[in-house]
């Protein structure tokens, strides 16, 4: 891909231009340093058209039917008028069109509409690449016009906490009537979630989901809620047959309200900003160690070297990083 101007990017983006809105997020996923490069500055001639919509991020466990569920409420809010982009995160996926085809294979409708947009984050094999794509992508979908971004995690573990750590709501989708509920599902998550949803609560699913129901808002009780003005709820519904959906979008709205009224969205909004920035560092020191010539040079002997008990872990690993002095990072 041979990069345009950042001003052909930047008015591309804002006039919602889609041809351009994923060229800009391609080159934002590239790892050449001339494209982040010029990715940097279109995201900083992007940012003040930035941070107006709802960022929602939904996770559950496997077969609890997200793409259904987030097709539903896609379909739903581009009804009542809203721009809508989805973006799947899969930390163990790799970057191909392949990938693409089937995001949008899983959301037929959805994917189609003129209101909609999906996208998926390819990690490049790790989280931090995730991490950063996710967020300026999330960013450069905001300047375009799309006042509802849904964040889909489809591995597990740190991807839902990484995804928790960008978003307004996290929405936790669950299933009921699949043995022990609470088994398919880890503290960490539970703790990070602003609402439970049962999904596939219909047909003769909907006295289990009820079970479930009470399950779950035991379990919640017993945790210690993450803002003072918000209790996270167990709702019920069906993506296949479009029921309680709206309850969710409206338990969304008001979650919104009410830590805007406190002023804990504001505070949580730069809370996420600041770890964002840390998170940069923290990849760029780590690219940067790998990078770094004296490093690439004895790596393998010093490794080597730990193996065999000829050094001592900590004695390797201050060996190499005293090699990172100031004229290295200059």
């Amino acid at each position: 891909m041979k990069p345009q101007s950042p001003q052909t990017y930047v008015s591309g983006v804002l006039e919602g231009n889609r041809r351009m809105l994923a060229k800009t997020i391609t080159l934002i996923e590239s790892a050449l340093p001339e494209h982040r490069a010029l990715a940097r500055t279109i995201l900083d001639q992007l940012l003040p058209y930035t941070g107006k919509s709802i960022r929602l991020g939904i996770t559950g466990v496997p077969g609890v039917g997200k793409s259904t569920f987030i097709e539903s409420l896609g379909m739903m809010l581009v009804e009542k008028g809203h721009q809508v982009a989805v973006l799947a995160v899969d930390p163990s996926s790799t970057r191909s069109g392949g990938s693409v085809m089937a995001d949008k294979t899983r959301m037929e409708k959805l994917s189609v509409h003129p209101s909609a947009y999906i996208r998926p984050s390819p990690s490049g094999g790790t989280l931090g690449g995730v991490a950063r794509t996710t967020r300026e992508t999330m960013l450069v979908c905001e300047a375009a016009g799309f006042d509802v971004l849904i964040v889909e995690t489809m591995g597990v573990g740190q991807s839902e906490i990484k995804v928790a750590s960008m978003v307004d709501f996290f929405l936790v989708l669950m299933l009921a009537g699949a043995g022990d509920e609470l088994q398919g599902i880890k503290k960490g998550v539970l703790e990070m979630a602003d609402a439970l949803a049962i999904n596939k609560a219909d047909g003769q699913n909907i006295q289990n989901a009820q079970k479930a129901r009470e399950a779950y808002e035991t379990a919640l009780s017993l945790l210690r809620p993450s803002s003072a003005s918000w209790k996270p709820p167990v709702l019920i519904c069906s993506a296949l047959e479009m029921s309680g959906i709206e309850d969710i979008w409206n338990t969304v709205l008001e979650h919104r309200k009410r830590l805007a009224a406190t002023g804990e969205f504001k505070e949580k909004r730069r809370r996420q900003a600041l770890e964002w920035m840390w998170s940069i560092v923290e990849e760029g020191l780590k690219e940067r160690f790998y990078q770094h010539p004296d490093i690439k040079r004895i790596l393998k002997k010093v490794t080597k070297e730990v193996e065999k008990g000829m050094t001592a872990p900590p004695d390797a690993a201050y060996a190499l990083l005293s090699l990172l002095d100031d004229r290295s990072c200059g």
